[in-house]
């Protein structure tokens, strides 16, 4: 959850330092802190709140040095505070250290360090590890071997980054179950948590393992295995894309652009894919096509999972069954066959409930995908086979892109395997592929008139306290995913529901003040939809109806968006959930970006 980010070089190291995490706080934004090197020791600032606060405080410090880390937090132990910001320092000072994870045993260890002495300032765990290292230093030869001590007594999941007094200039960082990530530069190295950190130096990386441990400073750096320390080499790897894709371009939100992306995203993702009217899936010409799929995700990707059930079904005939991941994870019975298949979906490719879920997976032996957005991620190198979705940095904390970029990949899915097992028959797989490759040039015509229809019901609606999203078949996800937008960025309470459900008790909610948003798209569910728009109606409650030019609905406000034939009808729904949203977030004045209480990627438990 929360943003480190370590750098050892030739420039100003605070200021890099401080960049970075601009472009990480969108992991965590509840308080943030810096350590440095300097001539007495290792300086740190700390600050509650955004990095204003830090930067208010920096701006009276002469914080010189070549070696800084940084860390932006979102609050796991411990209350959004100044004392319990990173970074940590030990009782006696020599070590600092910043901790993205949750240490399970700190308890305990803060006993036992308690009754040696040892004082606590904060609630964290991380002030209980670097205590803990500092007290292995008592015996151990240096701060490498008492950095590996400590991890090797806690327990969970962890990237950490420390600081040692008695070697200016060195950083020490470890992962574990946490996203670590090394940037290699000339004079110079880094280590973050997220590429964009250090993008604006280098494209150079190297992705750790959970187990690695690194020492790096200006001149180099060194990859050791936590258990016994044994140097182990990983081969760097160029990061294609740049920083102008991590950057706003003249929107005024990141969320926005990553709206407006989406046509891009389509055409990247269709592109090396779609050929001569067919589709080429490489990377699972290996796997035989499964008898039954199991699909495991979290929030919107597990929307885009319960969305491509559809496809799946309907195209290639693969009974597929969607599971959340944090609940997959703890069945006592796992009903799963070696010819079974289970596809994991993370924008992040490090969600830890979903990474979790691959590894019992893998223990009961059945067959494994990946679909995730990040090259080099957990889930893309512990599944048998990945597929990227191609849909580059996404920056605001409400997935956007990441969702359509995934509904993308479980479509050419569906063809794939459509046409494996022989039953989409060949006329109307092309007629679908024909139908794909018109989308990104469709959805970016149509995107302005979208946003300033959702701009003008934004201002009409803004005010409700509540509301309901309501579709029936594949529009069923796609209401869960635009209830979940609202809930996210305007705070106001929204549940999405299977349509032919309202009647079976969410209906008694429904009066003037409680509006719906129905997806009621030109498809064979209509006429159903249509019946439960005027169960609403008849209870006096207003209906958004987001249709297609030529249904004939009677609503308070009906919205026209694009006509795409049967599923794909869907992509052009999404974006128009997500203007709404976002319209009425930045309307009622909410940080779009940064919702409260929010992170982008849940690596934590």
């Amino acid at each position: 959850m929360c943003g480190i980010i370590g750098y050892a070089g030739q420039r100003p190291a605070v200021p890099v330092v401080m960049e970075g995490l601009h472009r990480l706080e969108y992991r965590g934004y509840d308080s943030a802190g810096v350590a440095y090197v300097r001539r007495q020791g290792i300086g740190v600032l700390r600050a509650q709140g955004k990095l204003m606060a830090l930067e208010e405080k920096l701006a009276s410090e002469s914080a010189v040095s070549m070696c800084a880390m940084g860390h932006t937090r979102w609050a796991t132990h411990g209350a959004p505070s100044e004392r319990n910001a990173h970074p940590h320092t030990s009782n006696d000072a020599a070590f600092v250290l910043v901790h993205n994870g949750i240490i399970e045993n700190y308890q305990e260890i803060k006993a036992a360090l308690t009754a040696k002495g040892y004082v606590f300032h904060s609630e964290t765990d991380t002030e209980v590890l670097v205590n803990l290292i500092a007290e292995y230093a008592k015996t151990e030869p240096d701060a490498l071997h008492a950095f590996a001590a400590a991890l090797r007594e806690a327990r969970g999941a962890y990237a950490v980054c420390l600081m040692a007094r008695d070697e200016p200039g060195v950083i020490y960082a470890a992962r574990m179950s946490a996203p670590l990530i090394l940037g290699l530069g000339t004079g110079e190295n880094f280590v973050a948590s997220d590429i964009p950190a250090f993008l604006p130096y280098t494209r150079q990386v190297v992705f750790l393992d959970d187990g690695d441990i690194v020492r790096l400073s200006a001149s180099g750096h060194d990859i050791l295995r936590l258990e016994d320390l044994s140097s182990v080499v990983r081969a760097p790897q160029t990061i294609q894309w740049d920083m102008q894709a991590a950057q706003k371009g003249g929107y005024r939100h990141f969320m926005l652009k990553e709206i407006f992306e989406q046509p891009r995203v389509l055409a990247d993702g269709l592109s090396g894919r779609v050929l001569d009217g067919d589709v080429l899936l490489t990377e699972l010409d290996a796997l035989p096509v499964p008898r039954k799929l199991h699909i495991v995700a979290c929030g919107t990707s597990w929307h885009s999972a319960l969305w491509g059930r559809y496809l799946l079904e309907h195209w290639a005939k693969v009974a597929t069954q969607v599971e959340i991941a944090s609940e997959f994870r703890y069945r006592q019975t796992l009903l799963l066959e070696k010819d079974d298949l289970v596809l994991v979906i993370s924008q992040s490719g490090e969600t830890a409930d979903t990474l979790a879920a691959l590894r019992v997976a893998k223990e009961h032996g059945a067959q494994t995908l990946g679909l995730c957005n990040v090259l080099g991620s957990s889930i893309a190198r512990e599944s048998q086979a990945v597929l990227y979705t191609q849909a580059g940095p996404e920056i605001s904390v409400a997935s956007t892109k990441a969702m359509c970029s995934q509904m993308l990949m479980l479509a050419l899915m569906a063809l794939y395997w459509g046409r494996r097992k022989g039953c989409l028959a060949t006329e109307e797989r092309r007629a679908i592929i024909a139908d794909l490759e018109k989308l990104p040039i469709v959805l970016e015509q149509a995107l302005p008139a979208m946003q300033h229809k959702a701009r003008e019901l934004s201002r009409k609606y803004a005010q409700a306290r509540n509301f309901f999203y309501l579709g029936r078949g594949h529009c069923y996800p796609l209401a869960l995913e635009g209830a979940l937008k609202l809930k996210e960025l305007s705070y106001i309470h929204a549940e999405g529901y299977a349509a032919g459900e309202m009647k079976h008790g969410p209906i008694a909610l429904i009066d003037p003040v409680f509006p719906a948003f129905v997806l009621a798209l030109n498809d064979s569910m209509l006429p159903k939809v249509v019946s439960n728009m005027e169960e609403v109606q008849a209870r006096q409650g207003k209906v958004i109806a987001l249709t297609n030019a030529g249904v004939k609905v009677q609503a308070e406000d009906v919205w026209i968006i694009p006509d795409m034939p049967g599923f794909l009808s869907g992509f052009a729904a999404l974006p128009a959930l997500q203007l709404f949203s976002y319209e009425t977030a930045d309307y009622l004045g909410k940080d779009v970006d940064q919702p409260r209480n929010l992170a982008k990627s849940v690596t934590v438990e």
